[in-house]
């Protein structure tokens, strides 16, 4: 699986593989991805609002 596909499925942009393994600990993991990428996200945003202001 590539990395645009994970960023797609964590972002909720596609539907998850059916065949991934489902435990608590992938779940918290990808929580935290899912919390890192939005939060690099809203902080490229407010770089660009700070830069073009």
């Amino acid at each position: 699986m590539g990395i645009l596909n994970q960023i797609a499925e964590y972002l909720y942009l596609k539907k998850k593989d059916p065949d991934a393994p489902k435990t608590k600990w992938v779940g918290y993991m990808h929580f935290i991805n899912r919390l890192s990428i939005l939060l690099f996200l809203l902080a490229m945003v407010i770089l660009a609002v700070k830069l073009l202001w």
